[in-house]
């Protein structure tokens, strides 16, 4: 069976390339991460998952930026070492699919809130156009691009950077779906995910390879990849066979490889308490039992401001606290999980505490089989940042379908297109 060449590109922990993988139709040629933890991460899961033996030589940890380095290879780098390229790792093979997304925290709403110029000036607005060279240099049939809504509000440079992105695709010599508002942004909840997230997922298909792009994204967008949705899946049915935990004692550093528990006689990494001041223990218990007996004296955002101005002498333009529901997905896991825990509060009250690594990582749908080897912070910033990979495997078979020589249209010459149709 045909497996399709894969470039991941801003991979992190590998959210995107473990959905593509779990379809078994998809080659990983490379994937490029800059942050040391998440591309460790990724190494080990290529090796011991995916059974990729070069695993360290196909994950460039390395700043895209730099894209002639990346492409050539670097030497002696104080930060990233050496490596022979991309150039090399491709070594003249046909690359068919590139996906990625480039961070997010420019583009989201909440980033933009919390920088004073409105992060018009953040250097990750502009990060599409190294992916492009990317693009540019590779030549792939399509490749997915992944980001937040807030992007359709963004304005570096006073431009909306869907324009931007537009008009350099289209320069690439690819085609982006006419409306994206209307058809690329995905509500995961309806793809089986147990959390609240929206996403933008924008497809872009070559010119070269595509008789008629615009009408093939359309069906793409309408017809094929929603005809993967199924069921809302919710909290309990992503975490309540997880065993019971209580807050830790004391304050502690760890790596996730060295703490486990067992269900069924399988062993379950990463699930373990983060500590919690006895403050915030009191509080957890109330919150949660307020849900259980249906009281809802904190159903509102003022009574949970009041609360925290209670029990801090602190005040807050936002409530601090927000307690999982058990029959609901979860509110979306993020990156900035690994500062605090106070909006992802585990909805038993006996356990009173916030959601462990495995938790974060199961309302994001990554397998058991996971291990996240690095701190505690770094796996919940790794985790936060992903795709969802059930979310990944969803949109690449969905993509298979439209790289089959049904939709495909090669030019044979300068004047003659042969068609399967």
């Amino acid at each position: 069976m045909k497996k399709y060449n894969t470039i991941d590109i801003f991979a992190g922990c590998g959210g995107l390339t473990e959905g593509f993988k779990r379809t078994n139709s998809y080659n990983v040629i490379a994937a490029v991460e800059w942050e040391k933890a998440p591309a460790a991460n990724l190494v080990k899961r290529l090796e011991g998952k995916w059974n990729y033996e070069d695993a360290e030589e196909r994950v460039l940890r390395f700043d895209l930026q730099q894209t002639d380095e990346l492409f050539n290879g670097w030497h002696d780098d104080e930060k990233y070492g050496s490596h022979r390229g991309l150039d090399y790792l491709v070594d003249n093979q046909e690359i068919d699919v590139i996906i990625g997304g480039p961070p997010c925290q420019a583009y989201s709403l909440a980033g933009r809130v919390r920088d004073k110029d409105g992060m018009i000036n953040d250097y990750r607005n502009y990060l599409f156009e190294s992916y492009l060279r990317v693009v540019k240099k590779y030549k792939p049939k399509a490749f997915i691009f992944e980001n937040v809504p807030g992007m359709f509000s963004a304005k570096p440079g006073g431009k909306l950077v869907t324009d931007l992105i537009r008009a350099e695709i289209e320069d690439a010599g690819y085609v982006i779906v006419d409306d994206l508002k209307k058809h690329a942004l995905i509500d995961v909840t309806e793809y089986g995910i147990p959390q609240k997230r929206n996403r933008v997922i924008i497809l872009a298909l070559s010119k070269d390879y595509y008789l008629n792009p615009q009408i093939v994204l359309h069906e793409f967008y309408e017809s094929i990849l929603p005809s993967y949705k199924e069921r809302r899946q919710t909290v309990k049915d992503a975490i309540y066979d997880l065993p019971k935990l209580y807050p830790a004692v004391q304050d502690y550093k760890f790596e996730g490889k060295m703490y486990s528990h067992h269900i069924n006689n399988n062993r379950v990494f990463n699930h373990q308490p983060r500590y919690h001041s006895k403050r915030d223990i009191e509080i957890f218990k109330e919150l949660a039992l307020d849900i259980e007996n249906k009281i809802y004296k904190y159903a509102s955002s003022e009574s949970l401001k009041m609360l925290y101005t209670l029990k801090t002498g602190k005040s807050s333009n936002i409530h601090k606290y927000h307690v999982l529901k058990w029959d609901s997905p979860s509110n979306t896991i993020p990156a900035h999980l690994y500062k605090d825990g106070l909006r992802h509060i585990h909805p038993d009250s006996s356990q009173a505490r916030s959601i462990t690594v495995r938790e974060a990582a199961r309302l994001q749908t990554f397998d058991d089989d996971y291990e996240f080897i690095s701190n505690i912070g770094d796996n919940y910033k790794m985790i936060g940042n992903a795709v969802p990979p059930k979310l990944a495997e969803k949109l690449a078979f969905a993509l298979k379908e439209i790289l089959s020589p049904v939709y495909q249209v090669k030019k044979t010459s300068s004047n003659d297109l042969l068609t399967f149709f």
